[in-house]
């Protein structure tokens, strides 16, 4: 065992962020670290390097293990080229080069003792040096720098002049070849593309260490990771499996609890019927067991309904106006800037009601098209055109579009002077601002409070193609989850900007590579444009297979089941939450009546107990029936 986090809690300002709980990190282990954002992911992490100290709780690691720590926001400072800051992480290696070099110049002109003290030094270090892998410590390096997405070329970039960005990655590369026990990444795939995340996958999967790592991205998790490490609430768990693995023991568990905590609320209900009707014989044997039943009753151990993020967050997303059938249509389209070409004869038509996903490495001009399509750039050359009735709705990766001295009221007022306060306040709630958070504004947000603040400018404007460049950025699992299934349910049409595959996977129908300054279309999702495209790769060689076609055909019809049977869990899980949310809307509703009917002033009014009565009763009827079909919902 590498590491052991026990108990570990952590106060910032008398708001608890960690309040207990284990895990533990094996050698060569890989793992990750889930939750929502501000759950305490990060100071976890912090507390593991010994960045911050826990207030109570230890941190246990085995001596001698040797930890490597990417921070979300690396800082590097250094005036060496990017190959040179990757090759100082093996300066060691360098150093052994170096000296054995100098031995075999020595050897020639040496004698005797001498000569036998310089060829034992000589033998040892070059052991040393192949264990070290140093004759392909140039290769490794190299390799590093492609997987990361810079050319050779740029390896000679002096680091003070990258981006914030491309700082992260170089810090990301000199930590990987530094090979240490374990290595702890905080978000490391912020800032890479889908080919540069991919890779990142195959290496750490095959890294010779162990791996903890805090991500949002589920494809990148499903990858890799053989252990998840939960932080809610403030409580630390561990599940073995992937992703979707935890993902599926979580729902199980929700789902198990859900239907002990309405079985309680049903008995309980029942318990307080008996009782009312004991009570209303008045007689003194029917008061004394009314009484017994209710002490019952107090003592039962009262089970807090299971919340999520998705019982407190929730959006559609729907058309106003319905568009023609020809959305978008691109012909020849062409754009430079200077004498860099980013792309040249671009072609694309869009259907009503398509959601294709546009995909491509950093810098091939994806937001720029995006920004081409809005109006917001011009083309050099070709035509664009939207079809009748198209009403675009843009999401901004920057979120340009907000203004940074509004307060969120004000943003959602200015975009929408017709909506009432109440309105603005009910749209600002769903995205989870609620009291004065209406009124920070929107320079003091975090990049995941953007984001939802944008979302609901979206959902608000009265388009029917959403443009969404990068929509999950800065968002957490569970947000992503809820913006995913608004979009599969969405009737208008959507092309969206994205590197997260897990989210392609789920919303897209088409997808659109930009490669080489061209674009390229591949129907169905992410791992049906990766299918296809090893399809055309390997064609030369499968085409003395007489059955490919017939292989293909079947692949395709399984793939379109196992797209089906995606839609029709979906639904159900939306009419599963539509009915917990009608529950709890009716045993509120019952609620309000018996509180009005208990009133002194309704006591005596026999007509309006009587109505009271009345509407609770059918409301208790209409609960039952929620109840089976909660019931019915969740059994299948």
């Amino acid at each position: 065992m590498l590491l052991a986090c026990q108990n570990i809690v952590k106060t910032f300002v008398s708001a608890p962020v960690l309040k207990g709980g284990y895990f533990h990190i094996e050698e060569k282990e890989k793992a990750a670290v889930v939750g929502i954002n501000g759950a305490g992911k990060s100071t976890l992490l912090n507390i593991i390097t010994g960045v911050l100290s826990p207030d109570e709780g230890e941190v246990l690691i085995t001596k001698g293990t040797r930890l490597g720590y990417l921070t979300q926001h690396q800082g590097l400072q250094s005036e060496r080229s990017i190959y040179e800051e990757l090759a100082s992480a093996r300066e060691d290696v360098f150093a052994m080069e170096k000296e054995l070099r100098s031995l075999e110049s020595r050897m020639p002109a040496a004698s005797g003792e001498e000569l036998t003290l310089l060829m034992e030094r000589y033998s040892r270090l070059s052991h040393e040096f192949e264990a070290c892998n140093g004759y392909a410590v140039r290769s490794e390096i190299a390799g590093v720098l492609k997987g990361l997405g810079f050319t050779q070329e740029e390896g000679e970039r002096p680091c003070s002049v990258l981006s914030g960005g491309e700082k992260t990655r170089v810090a990301l590369g000199k930590l990987l070849l530094q090979q240490p026990d374990l290595i702890l990444l905080d978000e490391p795939t912020n800032h890479l593309d889908i080919s540069s995340v991919s890779w990142l996958e195959g290496y750490l999967k095959d890294y010779p260490g162990a791996v903890l790592v805090v991500s949002h991205d589920r494809y990148f998790l499903d990858r890799f990771v053989t252990k998840i490490v939960e932080v809610e609430n403030g409580l630390v768990s561990m599940f073995s499996g992937n992703y979707t693995t935890y993902a599926a023991k979580k729902q199980q568990a929700r789902e198990i609890a859900l239907k002990h905590y309405y079985n309680q609320q049903r008995q309980i209900r029942h318990e307080e019927e008996v009782i009312s009707r004991l009570k209303s014989f008045n007689r003194e044997k029917s008061i004394k067991r009314a009484e017994s039943r209710e002490k019952m009753l107090a003592r039962i151990d009262r089970l807090e309904k299971p919340q999520e993020l998705n019982d407190k967050m929730f959006f559609t997303l729907e058309p106003h106006v319905q568009s023609g059938n020809d959305v978008l249509y691109i012909e020849n389209l062409s754009k430079a800037f200077g004498s860099r070409l980013l792309f040249r004869d671009l072609n694309l038509d869009i259907k009503r009601g398509e959601k294709a996903a546009l995909i491509g490495d950093n810098g091939t001009g994806k937001t720029t098209l995006l920004k081409i399509i809005n109006g917001l750039l011009p083309a050099d050359t070709g035509l664009l055109k939207l079809g009748a009735k198209v009403k675009v709705g843009y999401y901004d990766q920057e979120q340009q579009l907000l203004t940074e001295e509004n307060t969120l009221f004000d943003e959602i007022r200015e975009a929408y002077p017709g909506m009432t306060d109440t309105l603005i306040r009910n749209t600002l709630a769903a995205f989870l601002f609620t009291g004065d958070e209406v009124f920070k504004t929107v320079s003091a947000l975090s990049g995941g409070e953007r984001g939802r603040l944008s979302l609901a400018k979206l959902i608000l404007s009265p388009c029917n193609f959403l443009i969404l460049d990068e929509p999950t950025n800065h968002l957490d699992m569970a947000s992503r989850e809820i913006l995913e299934d608004a979009l599969s349910h969405y009737t208008g049409t959507v092309l969206v900007v994205s590197h997260d595959r897990y989210f392609i996977n789920r919303v897209a129908g088409r997808i659109l590579e930009l490669d080489q300054q061209s674009l390229t279309a591949y129907l169905g999702n992410y791992d049906d444009y990766l299918e296809e495209k090893k399809r055309r790769t390997d064609l030369p060689a499968a085409g003395t297979d007489t059955n490919a076609g017939e292989k293909r055909s079947d692949s395709a019809r399984q793939r379109q089941a196992r797209k089906e049977e995606e839609t029709a869990r979906r639904r159900k899980e939306a009419r599963l939450r539509q009915t917990e949310a009608q529950i709890e809307e009716a045993e509120q509703k019952i609620a309000r009546l018996e509180d009005e009917m208990a009133r002194p002033e309704t006591a005596v009014d026999a007509p309006r107990l009587l109505e009271l009565s009345k509407e609770c009763e059918a409301l208790r009827g209409e609960l039952d029936g929620l109840y089976a079909q909660w019931e019915e919902l969740g059994s299948g």
